[in-house]
Formats: structure tokens, C-alpha cells, sequence
């Protein structure tokens, strides 16, 4: 529904010209001489403009009496006077924001949606609190284009039999991703299982994943991996990059029969899975120097879905932050400090290196009261020389391909096409830890 704003002022001319203003803009708008007629209006407004004096009800009290009535009405305030301390006090007082006449139409129709577009993310937030507190699926909130459409490719896939690669930095939520898509699935009945393919050591890796039968070693008993676990459900293999070369053949053969055989015994046990890779690179990229195989990438890639950065999201930051401080003030019985707009803006500034996992802690120590320690600053691009921009590119690209090959730089240079020496000079010159 078109959102409804309340426009109040007392000079007849200028509060028809702001309601065709508001109206050209795509808006209802619906005006009032005076704050006694506003508030008595039976319909409820999305958002309110009122000027600061006015005869009666001023400005302040009538910003006082749309908090009173709707606690998270976005109220803006307009003043012919240019009085600071007034637009201090006014802000203080929950103002959405303070403009000076004469003011730029275009400036307010800004200033209008951003604050419509806050209230309705955290009308979200309220919304699905209790299921994001239940699964802790913060990383699925928000209203950006990358979330839209990654919620749609969710939604798209889910209730497919194919197999998935998820990919995305770290701490941007792919195993959220992974359990979203088993949780709309036929087969949510099912178990989840979870195997971190680059914790579990390789000595151990055939035995957790495929199981063992009595006697298989001295003091075996049997027990199903966690292929066989995952029967009727979903397998992520999370980290799935990092996975023993020797081990993925054994694997492919498995997800290809669609049947296991455990250490000991000479028959296939049958599986009924749908696998879930994640991976904090482009598995397609670690085929090509051999690092993966090419047939199971393809194997596990019926589908691929990329999750953005959290630097990429915009005003979800935002909204993610203010979810997980609320959150945590709600478990620590604390409550919860103010989002300030010096804090919104650090906010939006910072890189975020560690995505959600990073914004997630950072809402807890805000939550908690304690200081923030500040992230480092995103260098504007204009201020890039473009040799910077060259050595960034190729400090990134060496640092992923060192990840790649799990820091050896003789694998490493091969696959960058130069020799080892010239590499460790360029690491060292990067300071890139190996």
C-alpha cells in the first residue's frame, strides 16, 4: 500500500505545495493546520512532517504525541528559523531528521524514503524475530537486491533433489544458506548433518565419513558415517575446498552409486542424500590447477549459489546489526543502547574482513556496553594510484592461490606461472603470512 504521510503546518500555501510535492513523489499525503487535528485523525500515518512553531501544538509536541501513539513512526521536523539547539533537542527526542527552510524538494523526498525504508526493515525485524532467535538465520534478513535474490534462489532450489555449492567469504552464512535450503525441502523431516572438511584430519576423514564395522581395527564396533547419517536428509560439506585430494575420488564414487561401503566389509550400503558443499573459493577456479577435481566439482555443482560479502548489502548492515544487538541485550536482560547516527555511518564505513560472523560480535560488545574497537577504513578508489591497485590485485590473488595449494609455494607458483623465487620475494614484499 501507498505510504501515508501527515503534514503539519499552520501556513496554508506551504502545506499544499509539500502535499502536492509528496503526491508527485508517489506518495498520500494528507495535511493539517495544526497538531491537535493531526493526531486526532482516525487513519494512522507511515510517517509524519511537521513544522517546529506553530500556534497550540509546536513541533516538539506534536513529535512527542507521534511517538506516544506509534513508537517507531519516522517523524521529520522543518523550521524557517535556522535554530540549532532546537534541531539538537528535536533529534534527541527521536526525530527522524531536522531541515531548514527554504529546503530542497528533492533532499526531503530522500530524506522521506530513507526513513520509510528504516521503519519497514524493522517492522521485518519484528516480524521474525522469534523465528530468527529460534535458528539464529540473521544472515537471511534484509531487503537489498543480493538478499532479495539470494532468498529467491533459495526458494527456487529448495524443493529440487539436485545437489548444491554454496560459495561465499567466510562468515558470510553459507551453512545458514545450506540449512535454509533443507529446512524448505521434502526431505526437512530428515537429519542434517554437518562434515568440516578441513577439521577432520585425513587420517580419520574415511572413517567419519564412511563408517566402520566390527573388527574393521582393534576395538572397532559398528557405526555408520556421516553419509549413512545423513540418509533421507541432507549432507553439507562445509569447507569442501579442503578436502584430502586422495579422498575425493572415494567420495565422487560414492555420491555417483549413491551407496556406501564401510571400512571392513565388501557390500554397498545404499544412500538416499542430497549434498550441500560450501566453499570459501571458487571451486570452479581450483580445477584448473588440479587442487580439485574437476569431476566432482561437477559432480557436486548441479547448482551454484553465491552469497555476497556483507560489505555489499547496504543498508542491511544496518538491519543485521540492530538484529543481533537486540538479540544479545534480550540474553544478557539488558536494554538496548541507542543505534546513534555517528554509529550508523561507522557502520556502513567499515569493510567488514569477517562479514557477519564480525558484525555479530560487534553487536554483542555494543549490547553490552563495552567499546568498540574501530575497523579499518575502506580507502576511497579515487585515491588509488593505479599501481596500488595492480599490487592489491596481485596480493589478493597470491594469498588465494597460497590458500588454494594450503601454503606450498612451490605448487603455488606453478599455478601463478612464475618462478618460487620470484613469489616469496612478492610475498614478502605484501607481507603475506604463509
Amino acid at each position: 500500500m501507498t505510504p501515508l504521510i501527515h503534514v503539519v503546518e499552520d501556513d496554508t500555501d506551504h502545506r499544499l505545495a509539500l502535499c502536492d510535492l509528496l503526491e508527485a513523489a508517489g506518495f498520500r499525503a494528507e495535511g493539517f493546520a495544526g497538531g491537535s487535528a493531526a493526531m486526532a485523525a482516525e487513519a494512522r500515518p507511515d510517517l509524519v512532517i511537521t513544522d517546529l512553531r506553530m500556534p497550540g501544538m509546536d513541533g516538539h509536541a506534536v513529535l512527542s504525541a507521534a511517538l506516544e501513539r506509534d513508537p517507531d513512526c519516522p517523524v521529520i521536523m522543518i523550521s524557517g528559523h535556522g535554530d540549532l539547539p532546537q534541531a539538537v533537542q528535536a533529534m534527541r527526542a527521536g526525530a527522524e531528521d531536522f531541515l531548514e527552510k527554504p529546503y530542497d524538494g528533492m533532499h526531503l523526498v530522500t530524506v522521506i524514503e530513507r526513513a520509510l525504508r528504516g521503519r519497514a526493515a524493522r517492522a521485518e525485524i519484528g516480524r521474525l524475530q522469534d523465528s530468527m532467535t529460534r535458528t539464529e538465520g540473521g544472515g537471511l534478513l534484509g531487503q537489498s537486491a543480493a538478499m532479495t535474490t539470494l532468498r529467491d534462489r533459495i526458494a527456487a532450489l529448495a524443493p529440487t533433489e539436485i545437489d548444491i555449492v554454496v560459495t561465499g567469504e567466510t562468515g558470510t552464512g553459507k551453512e545458514l544458506v545450506a540449512r535454509a535450503l533443507h529446512a524448505a525441502s521434502p526431505r526437512a523431516a530428515g537429519p542434517f548433518v554437518a562434515v568440516n572438511c578441513a577439521a577432520l584430519p585425513e587420517t580419520l576423514f574415511e572413517i567419519e565419513c564412511f563408517g566402520h564395522v566390527a573388527g574393521a581395527f582393534p576395538g572397532a564396533q559398528d557405526k555408520p558415517g556421516k553419509l549413512e547419517a545423513a540418509s533421507g536428509g541432507t549432507l553439507m560439506l562445509d569447507e569442501v575446498e579442503a578436502m584430502p585430494a586422495a579422498l575425493q575420488p572415494k567420495l565422487l564414487r560414492a555420491l555417483q552409486e549413491r551407496s556406501v561401503e564401510r571400512l571392513g566389509e565388501n557390500r554397498l550400503r545404499p544412500l538416499d542424500l542430497r549434498i550441500i558443499a560450501t566453499s570459501k573459493t571458487d571451486l570452479r577456479s581450483l580445477t584448473l590447477d588440479g587442487t580439485f577435481r574437476a569431476d566432482l566439482f561437477y559432480r557436486l555443482a548441479g547448482a551454484e549459489i553465491a552469497v555476497e560479502p556483507l560489505r555489499a548489502l547496504g543498508d542491511d548492515i544496518l538491519l543485521l546489526f540492530s538484529h543481533y544487538a537486540g538479540l544479545a541485550a534480550a540474553r544478557y536482560g539488558r536494554p538496548l543502547p541507542e543505534i546513534d547516527y555517528a554509529l550508523k555511518q561507522s557502520l556502513l564505513r567499515r569493510p567488514w574482513p569477517g562479514n557477519v560472523r564480525e558484525l555479530k560480535a560487534l553487536a554483542e560488545r555494543f549490547a553490552l556496553g563495552l567499546d568498540m574497537p574501530e575497523g579499518p577504513a575502506a580507502a576511497p578508489a579515487e585515491a588509488e594510484s593505479l599501481a596500488d591497485r595492480v599490487a592489491a590485485f596481485e596480493a589478493r590473488e597470491i594469498r588465494l592461490t597460497l590458500e588454494r595449494c594450503r601454503g606450498n609455494t612451490e605448487r603455488a607458483a606453478r599455478s601463478l606461472g612464475m618462478a618460487r623465487r620470484t613469489l616469496n620475494d612478492k610475498i614478502s614484499r605484501y607481507g603475506i603470512r604463509v
